[in-house]
């Protein structure tokens, strides 16, 4: 039987499917099926500091709706203060005492104080690692690529000096050259990158004229961006890498491995297929391995990265022109008469 154990963020985890921040983590009863089903290690639901400041904001009007109603009272309502990431925090150490795989917390804050603060009330609640979810959204035509690059290496360097735990970052794919990046968190000493967040696009209804928010589950296919990138990085970076998006089969698995991660995320495939799908990965990926007779998850991985194929174009835009220039290829397979 192949041995499927691999490092994650530098955890020892028992084979390479860790389940990705998802609303899926905060039910109890499903973490406890995710780790039945054979889940290596979960990243908890994210803690968004966005959401804390809305919900504060929610409250304090709440709160003073009616103030003004009466000439003898400045408020109906006595002295209230939003608890912060308190209930996070509760729940996270309830599922970190539910399960005894790895579990990871999963944090997006919008200051460089508050990404520490609440990094340092994360380790307290005894979670195996952090996952610091740089998630940056463009706003204006000011700020340019450096500002944002370096405001996140400063909080991964701020939250790095006050935790002992393992941190891991999950970058988006829109940096410049998240290969430059991703070089330069690692020199912080970053413990695993995972590749990539799947960033939230807003939608708009025609009929209705105005914006709609959809689901955005991932689609089978979609993990080529994260492959082509591990397979750069591969032996190029001392963190673990991580593919993230699309991965919804064993072999799609085992594709990731041999680019150069060293373990995958999944969260689609889980909604679409429910959580006993991972056993079913882990098994096809037994299966595969067992074909090819790989003993262990070592023997193959980064066997097809740049550091080690002779074709010096297999991760260039050669093989894009290399396509452009056949196309008959392409109309044998979609003709369009």
């Amino acid at each position: 039987m192949a041995d499927l154990k691999t490092r994650f963020m530098g955890i020892d985890v028992k084979n390479p499917i860790v389940v990705g921040a998802c609303n899926l983590s905060q039910n109890p009863e499903t973490l406890v099926q995710l780790e039945k089903a054979g889940a290596a290690a979960v990243v908890y639901k994210s803690l968004f500091e966005e959401q804390i400041q809305y919900e504060k904001i929610q409250m304090n009007e709440s709160l003073h709706e009616f103030d003004d109603r009466h000439a003898e009272m400045t408020s109906i309502h006595p002295k209230l203060e939003h608890g912060g990431p308190k209930e996070y925090l509760m729940e996270l150490k309830k599922a970190r005492e539910s399960v005894s795989i790895p579990l990871i917390a999963s944090l997006n804050a919008i200051y460089k104080e508050t990404w520490v603060e609440y990094a340092q009330l994360i380790q307290e609640t005894g979670v195996d690692g952090i996952e610091l979810n740089f998630y940056s959204v463009p706003k204006d035509s000011e700020t340019d690529a450096a500002t944002i690059e370096n405001q996140q290496i400063d909080i991964l360097k701020a939250v790095k000096k006050v935790v002992k735990i393992p941190v891991a970052v999950k970058l988006g794919p829109f940096y410049s050259n998240p290969m430059h990046v991703v070089s330069e968190m690692d020199n912080v000493g970053v413990n695993g990158f995972v590749l990539f967040n799947r960033l939230f696009q807003p939608d708009i209804s025609t009929d209705e004229q105005n914006h709609t928010f959809p689901f955005f589950l991932s689609r089978e296919g979609d993990y080529r961006l994260p492959l082509r990138f591990a397979g750069l990085l591969y032996k190029r970076v001392k963190g673990n890498i991580c593919g993230n998006t699309g991965i919804y089969a064993g072999e799609d698995v085992a594709r990731m491995i041999l680019a150069g991660a060293d373990c995958v995320q999944v969260v689609s495939a889980i909604y679409r297929n429910k959580p006993a799908h991972i056993t079913k990965m882990l098994s096809d990926l037994e299966a595969w391995m067992d074909s090819k007779s790989y003993g262990s998850i070592s023997d193959f991985r980064g066997k097809l990265s740049k550091a080690e194929v002779s074709d010096p174009f297999a991760y260039s835009r050669a093989q894009y022109v290399d396509i452009l220039m056949k196309p008959e290829e392409i109309l044998k397979k979609y003709p369009v008469v």
